[in-house]
C-alpha cells in the first residue's frame, strides 16, 4: 500500500526531452498524442463558441422579426384617416 498523500505513478507528468530511454520515434508519437489532444479541446471550445453566437443572432433576428409585426399592428392612425375622410365626404 502506497501512502496516502504520494502521487500514483501513472498520473505522473514526464517531459518527454528530459525521460531518458524514450527513443526519438516515443518522442514524436507522444508529440504527436499531445498536439492531437490540444486539437480537440480547441474544436470542443469553438464549437461552444459558435453553438452561442448562433443562438443570439437567432435571438436578435427574432426579436427584431417580432418587434416588426407588433410596430405594424399598432398603425392604426391610416384607418382612422380614413374613417375621418368617409365622415366628412359623408357630411359634404
Amino acid at each position: 500500500p502506497e501512502e496516502p498523500g504520494a502521487a500514483a505513478a501513472f498520473a505522473r507528468r514526464i517531459d518527454p526531452a528530459r525521460e531518458p530511454g524514450l527513443s526519438p520515434e516515443q518522442r514524436r508519437l507522444m508529440a504527436q498524442v499531445e498536439h492531437a489532444q490540444r486539437q480537440r479541446v480547441l474544436r470542443r471550445r469553438l464549437r461552444g463558441r459558435n453553438t452561442l453566437l448562433a443562438l443570439g443572432i437567432g435571438a436578435v433576428t427574432l426579436g427584431i422579426y417580432g418587434y416588426t409585426f407588433y410596430s405594424v399592428s399598432q398603425e392604426r392612425f391610416l384607418d382612422e384617416l380614413e374613417q375621418e375622410a368617409e365622415a366628412a365626404r359623408a357630411r359634404a
